[in-house]
């Protein structure tokens, strides 16, 4: 190759930089890197699989009243609620106010009634059906700051016969609010012939086994706490005290008049799977028992109920562990 060749070669690849850097350059300029402020596309993501909307708050209150059983209601306020307050005309405040002719009253209607600064945003503004059904459901919630301690009735079907019972007790009892009929919802799919047969009622091993043990002791303190003590040596009230009360005998309160119907369990334990048919229906467990508390309907609640309990010992039965172990 002559030096024409080499000169020529070198002129070709200077030329060829030179046009690269070029472009590089003008592209630069033509298209900007300059990173978007916000992404214009968003993608939401996808809700958990089986993912149920948590209900806000209490169910609608005329469909359930149209519904209500009012001797359950009746036995739950006398068990629960007198614990507190009078139900007559014209009793007397014990903790609360008095209850009679409630339905449609004033929410400060007991005349010299110290009620707590927490309901003064109410004054003068009528208890109505409503009204009821947020109280009933979590007073915390309805009047933050409120002096009831009572936790509430989750339950709606429950609630509903108590609010069914209280409007009873007047001379004029408030009229039930009408119920809107709702849209026919579908006819459930029939069930395929062999298909997987419905899980079996007793889970109570998976409840206790995440029980809410703070729930258990917020009900047990603001309802059981009415007629039971709960601290060790502590004195029977209506009922015998229930420290201790988880593996213990049945007739574990020396010297407490227990009701004839609770006779057959005499020396019986106290198991996890006794309190929890207990508590779901006193009356269906001891038919004639003296306890009149209607139960706790909710499975969950019971079994939080349950493990609270648990912990009023010294040596408290070990609950079930997740997974089954124990």
């Amino acid at each position: 190759m002559d030096s024409m060749d080499v000169n020529k070669a070198v002129a070709a690849v200077l030329v060829a930089g030179i046009a690269f850097f070029m472009t590089g350059m003008i592209g630069e300029n033509l298209v900007s890197s300059t990173p978007a402020s916000k992404v214009e596309i968003k993608i939401a993501a996808a809700p958990a699989a089986g993912a149920a909307a948590k209900p806000a708050g209490p169910a609608p209150i005329a469909p359930l009243l149209a519904e209500a059983d009012l001797g359950k209601g009746k036995a739950f306020v006398n068990q629960v609620c007198a614990a507190c307050h009078s139900l007559n005309a014209g009793g007397k405040p014990i903790v609360g106010p008095n209850l009679y002719n409630i339905v449609g009253a004033p929410h400060d209607h007991e005349a010299g009634f110290a009620y707590s600064d927490a309901l003064e945003k109410f004054k003068g503004k009528p208890w109505t059906y409503d009204a009821l059904n947020a109280w009933l459901y979590k007073p915390a919630a309805y009047a933050p700051g409120t002096h009831m301690t009572f936790a509430g009735i989750p339950n709606d079907k429950l609630r509903a016969d108590v609010i069914d019972y209280l409007h009873t007790l007047s001379p004029h009892p408030l009229p039930l609010p009408a119920v809107t009929a709702a849209p026919a919802a579908a006819a459930a799919p029939a069930k395929a012939a062999g298909g997987p047969a419905a899980p079996a009622a007793s889970d109570l091993d998976a409840r206790l086994a995440k029980a809410d043990v703070a729930k258990g002791k917020q009900f047990a303190s603001g309802v059981c706490a009415a007629c039971h003590s709960l601290n060790e040596g502590g004195k029977p009230i209506v009922g015998p005290n229930l420290w201790g009360v988880v593996g213990g005998p049945h007739d574990h309160e020396a010297g407490f008049a227990y009701s004839d119907a609770l006779e057959k369990f005499k020396g019986k334990p106290w198991t996890f799977a006794a309190l929890d048919d207990w508590l779901a229906n006193p009356a269906k467990y001891a038919p004639g028992t003296h306890m009149t508390f209607a139960g706790v309907p909710q499975p969950q609640l019971r079994a939080d109920v349950i493990a609270y309990l648990d912990t009023l010992s010294k040596t408290p039965v070990p609950l079930p562990k997740a997974g089954g172990a124990k």
